[in-house]
């Protein structure tokens, strides 16, 4: 496993990772922030997750929120 040796790389894995996890789960950045915002993540709106993935930059606590938004059971490293 070859692991990002930059700050800009993992935030592109990161952002990858959720988009992809979206397309599998068929949900929407209009679909995502209404489940964000019943995880606690209540000023998240659709154009703010969606720049927040299209730059690749976001929070620990974020990318928390939509995995469990997402309800994904599990984050394997090498699928980031």
């Amino acid at each position: 496993m070859v692991l990002p040796k930059a700050e800009e790389e993992w935030g592109q894995r990161a952002s990858a990772f959720l988009k992809a996890e979206m397309k599998k789960a068929n949900v929407t950045y209009a679909d995502l922030a209404k489940r964000l915002k019943k995880h606690g993540l209540k000023d998240e709106t659709e154009a703010g997750i969606t720049m927040k993935l299209k730059r690749g930059s976001f929070t620990a606590i974020f990318f928390l929120a939509c995995v469990a938004a997402l309800e994904l059971e599990q984050v394997v490293l090498e699928e980031i």
